[in-house]
């Protein structure tokens, strides 16, 4: 069994010659690999792949240097799955009925879907315009690809809730642009590709590699990693007491893709830092614990805006406990130091949900067989 939960690439890597470190930009066109094709025939060497500032030929997949990505794209492969085979007929049926959910839980629902139906297109464009243009490693690129397909199978998932409950969907899909505490974090985000999509900006400098390493951390991390999962939460806490099922089981599988997706920048980001220590600074470290806090302080005042009253066994107050104790977890993996006191988890059983090596327990609700043919199983 794979286990994710691990977040160390799978062996330092061999450090390059001075060269490949500071001279892409005399070939700036291969780090995209629409530059010209190299006739003298020399083969790609393991030692001379790179995260960042590559001087290998991209375009070759093999041989393989960070194996750990290509089992992360092989998984993604086997977990395929479409929204339109889950059941919405029950989430119908109590949408519908006049006492079957509160009004704080129909605002919530609202709120948390009116989040996830734009985020999911913006963390698609930050991996098409910025990651995979600067990710200079073909088997991460295979995976970037296979991620920007699963974040259209994230928004798919919510136009078909959309249409299924016949909600508004201008309501919904615009959002992002008329819910203040969800266009500050939308806005927050975007800031972090905007400078990597200026067609100008190359990596190569230590300044231009930390705002590359800082995007990582923004989308991977903190929009992925902190975000969408006080998002879980709500849906999920409401999946426990038998309301909205079949949300809740999309978002059970939106969230066994978005682990594999948070791992694999948690490695990718962990292996530019072995390649790269001179990015590493200390004044990088808290520049980059600064972000994080300021992030988990946009998601409270989301979580407010959420969850005004609060429902049964879930408030906004909670909710900012748990985005603490998930931010330090976060800043653990990539090894930072804690942004906030020691916090406990104030959801207990969402570990059976979000642990890695619990994973076969997220889908007792329903018997799919999604992996060509075969059971969904990760022994």
């Amino acid at each position: 069994m794979l286990d994710w939960s691990d977040t160390t690439p799978n062996a330092p890597a061999k450090q390059p010659t001075h060269a490949a470190v500071h001279e892409p930009e005399a070939e700036a066109g291969d780090a995209t690999g629409l530059g010209e094709i190299d006739r003298s025939g020399g083969r790609v060497s393991v030692d001379d792949k790179r995260m960042i500032n590559c001087r290998a030929d991209v375009n070759q997949l093999l041989p393989l240097k960070y194996k750990w990505a290509w089992e992360k794209y092989l998984s993604g492969c086997n977990n395929h799955w479409m929204p339109t085979e889950v059941s919405m007929q029950a989430d119908i049926a109590l949408w519908k009925s006049r006492d079957g959910l509160s009004e704080d839980e129909r605002h919530a629902i609202k709120r948390n879907l009116g989040f996830f139906a734009a985020s999911e297109s913006l963390v698609a464009n930050n991996i098409v315009l910025a990651i995979y243009r600067h990710l200079t490693n073909p088997e991460c690129r295979q995976y970037l690809l296979r991620q920007a397909f699963e974040e259209a199978v994230h928004t798919h998932t919510f136009q078909y809730i959309v249409e299924s409950l016949g909600l508004d969907e201008g309501e919904l899909f615009n959002m992002y642009r008329e819910v203040p505490s969800i266009t500050e974090k939308a806005a927050w985000a975007l800031k972090h590709t905007q400078g990597l999509d200026d067609p100008d900006f190359a990596t190569g400098t230590p300044e231009n590699d930390q705002q590359f390493l800082k995007d990582l951390v923004a989308f991977y991390v903190v929009f992925e990693g902190m975000w969408f999962y006080t998002g879980f939460a709500q849906i999920l806490s409401l999946g426990r007491r038998n309301k909205m099922v079949g949300i809740a089981e999309q978002y059970q599988y939106i969230l066994r893709d978005e682990s594999i997706h948070l791992n694999f920048g948690i490695d990718v980001i962990n292996q530019i830092k072995i390649e790269n220590p001179h990015l590493w600074t200390k004044s990088f470290q808290e520049e980059l614990r600064a972000m994080i806090k300021e992030a988990a302080e946009l998601e409270a005042a989301y979580g407010r805006d959420t969850m005004p009253r609060g429902f049964l066994g879930l408030n906004a107050a909670l909710c900012e406990q748990y985005m603490h104790f998930i931010a330090n977890r976060r800043c653990a993996q990539i090894g930072l130091a804690p942004v906030f006191p020691e916090a406990e988890n104030p959801f207990p059983w969402m570990s059976e949900a979000m642990d890695l090596k619990k994973e076969k327990n997220f889908f007792e609700t329903r018997v799919i067989e999604y992996q060509n043919g075969g059971a969904l199983s990760w022994e």
